[in-house]
């Protein structure tokens, strides 16, 4: 741009006509939907290089900015508390409180997260609740629009909190007391907090309803089946035992495959429960498993009620209540599907015994359709045909590893339970604890929060809660990709003078004005930088200049310095403006411009309680 610049015309040679006009054209794409976002970002790192404006290591600050790489990692965590099954039984915890009621989990909801946020970071509480609004939202039959907005404004809201919710609110304590004033205390934000999540709370209960047409989405949970279908399809009602191995029994020590008990016996052994460092865990049943003293049987039984208690008494087991129809209260980890047998292959002819399916793939057949009919007998020593599909019980690991291994089988349908499924749902506690450590490193500060965060990944992936893979697979890294192209812009405006422009601006507006006025200009322009910079470095752009403003009218620098905190939170308008926002676009499936139509009345809801109570809280004298 340089070669030719001075043959453009004079507004045209000025590097910040074209940062502006990059802006301009970002927030325009942003709008109209009609480029990826984080294509828009790739687009905007790539002016950026060629123009000169900003050098490579300019250009990408953002992939050494420790905040890229903490919501990477808390993507992570939040997959982990899926795989363990934490997030359903929290989702399931909210519904049980909430009962069938929206509005009650809306509330609910909000009030964790704002209240969890107080004291850790907001964008790991809201990586942690996403797999759990996903959850209700499934549960509920509704979309996930009416609460992933929801989620990400209580995120928001929980910067308000205290001191060290949001880094904003640490650069307002440290520029007062570098001015010379006294500083913040931990609660200082609370009663202005508490006061926006009051009015954020009332708000979203309305604004929920203009994200989406207010119909549930029962279309989407009907197609698929549900374990319940399964049964009724295959008739399998009532055939579902669970047992207890007592010290005198005769499994003790053999191997599934040396005790044929589905053969001759009619005992099909489909999962075992067993009790291993104080947790209980779930095993496939396969066929070289050695039965031990304790172990819980899940058995699906093709023999009636006498017969059965006569087998319990013949090997030492004691039968234990079911709970739900045909093991579906253990859905968390044992599961169902249909499978069908791909044409040309050397099962076809064969039946499941000659292919020793259980052993192969740690599961069981417990039926067969063939031509839509339902075979009764003797399925296991029935010749497998082309077309044959097969509903097979089992592990929920065993299943989904089954699809991605088999050449001769591949997986046809699913039950709706299928969400449900925790495959590291034995290594709860330990998810659990790795979460509490980084909770209490990020609330001490013993170390950085990107520092806890990958400690607790580690963590999680020495308890075996997650693999490499779905650890990679987890990280949603177009929401990354958007947030490094977006820096950029910081960086740039300030290269460039941008920010000196609209501070002299600024100061000339300001003359003469209420002092109530003085606030709304200072709450609108700070909103205005923070919609397109991370709320941290509006902070530390604008926290000087309203001290200065502050001293220069004769006023308190705290009311100011508050406002300034309170309005970089407030990131409510844009995806872009907060990594809170960017985390629930894709799984809310949410616009750009809905983030402005539920954003703008918000913020200046927020902004006119601010105005009138930061005063009150705080003398301006």
């Amino acid at each position: 741009m340089h070669a030719f610049s001075h043959y453009l015309p004079e507004f045209l040679q000025h590097q910040l006509f074209w940062v502006l006009a990059l802006l301009v054209f970002s927030i325009w794409q942003f709008m109209s939907n009609k480029l990826r976002m984080d294509i828009v970002a790739l687009l905007v790192i790539t002016f950026f290089s060629l123009s000169g404006i900003l050098t490579t290591k300019e250009v990408f600050a953002g992939l050494s900015d420790p905040n890229v790489i903490l919501i990477a990692l808390l993507f992570i965590v939040g997959e982990s508390l899926v795989r363990t099954g934490i997030a359903y039984q929290v989702s399931e915890w909210l519904m049980r409180m909430a009962g069938a009621s929206e509005t009650r989990v809306l509330i609910l909801l909000m009030l964790s997260i704002a209240g969890l946020g107080s004291f850790m970071s907001s964008t790991g509480i809201v990586a942690i609740f996403i797999p759990v609004v996903l959850a209700i939202c499934s549960g509920m039959g509704i979309s996930p629009k009416r609460l992933m907005m929801p989620l990400s404004v209580a995120g928001l809201i929980s910067g308000m909190m205290t001191l060290i919710a949001t880094p904003p609110n640490l650069v307002a304590h440290s520029e007062l007391v570098k001015a010379g004033f006294e500083g913040f205390s931990f609660f200082s934000f609370t009663p202005v907090g508490v006061a926006v999540l009051a009015l954020g709370i009332g708000y979203m209960l309305i604004a929920r309803r203009w994200l989406d047409n207010g119909e549930n989405v029962s279309t989407e949970r009907n197609a698929r089946s549900s374990m319940h279908q399964f049964i009724d399809e295959y008739q399998l009602t009532g055939r579902a035992k669970m047992t207890v191995i007592t010290a005198n029994s005769l499994l003790i020590g053999k191997t599934i495959n040396e005790l044929n008990l589905r053969d001759e016996y009619g005992l099909n052994i489909v999962a075992i429960q067993r009790v291993k460092r104080f947790r209980r865990i779930t095993l496939s049943a396969y066929g070289t498993v050695t039965l031990q003293d304790k172990d819980i049987l899940l058995l699906d039984v093709e023999v009636d009620s006498e017969t059965f208690s006569h087998r319990c008494e013949q090997f030492g087991l004691k039968n234990i209540e079911l709970k739900g129809e045909y093991l579906s209260d253990h859905a968390q980890s044992v599961g169902m599907a249909e499978l069908s047998i791909l044409p040309e292959t050397g099962s076809i002819g064969k039946s499941i015994n000659e292919l020793r399916f259980r052993s192969t793939y740690g599961l069981t057949v417990v039926g067969i359709k063939r031509d839509g009919e339902i075979l009764q007998d003797n399925i296991i020593h029935t010749p497998l045909k082309f077309g044959d599909v097969l509903l097979v019980m089992g592990v929920w690991q065993q299943i989904l590893e089954m699809d991605k291994t088999s050449r001769d089988f591949f997986l046809l349908n699913t039950p709706e339970e299928s969400k449900k499924a925790a495959p590291a749902l034995s290594q709860a506690p330990h998810a659990l604890f790795s979460v509490l450590t980084m909770v209490v490193l990020m609330i001490t500060g013993i170390v950085p929060n990107v520092i806890a965060a990958l400690i607790a990944c580690l963590m999680l992936g020495k308890f075996r809660c997650i693999d490499m893979k779905s650890a990679y697979e987890s990280i949603h890294w177009p929401s990354l990709i958007l947030i490094v192209g977006m820096m950029p812009f910081s960086i740039a405006l300030q290269k460039t003078g941008g920010i000196d422009l609209i501070v002299g601006i600024l100061l000339e507006i300001m003359q003469g004005m209420d002092i109530h006025f003085v606030l709304i200009v200072l709450f609108v322009f700070t909103s205005i930088v923070s919609a397109f910079i991370s709320n941290t470095a509006t902070a530390i752009l604008v926290m000087p200049i309203a001290i200065a403003i502050a001293q220069q009218l004769n006023y308190s620098s705290a009311p100011f310095a508050m406002i300034v905190a309170i309005s970089a939170s407030a990131s409510f308008i844009t995806p872009v403006s907060s990594p809170v926002n960017t985390m629930v676009l894709a799984p809310g499936n949410y616009k750009f411009m809905d983030f402005i139509k539920v954003g703008v009345p918000f913020t200046i809801l927020v902004m006119l309680l601010s105005v009138f109570l930061v005063p009150l809280l705080f003398p301006l004298n």
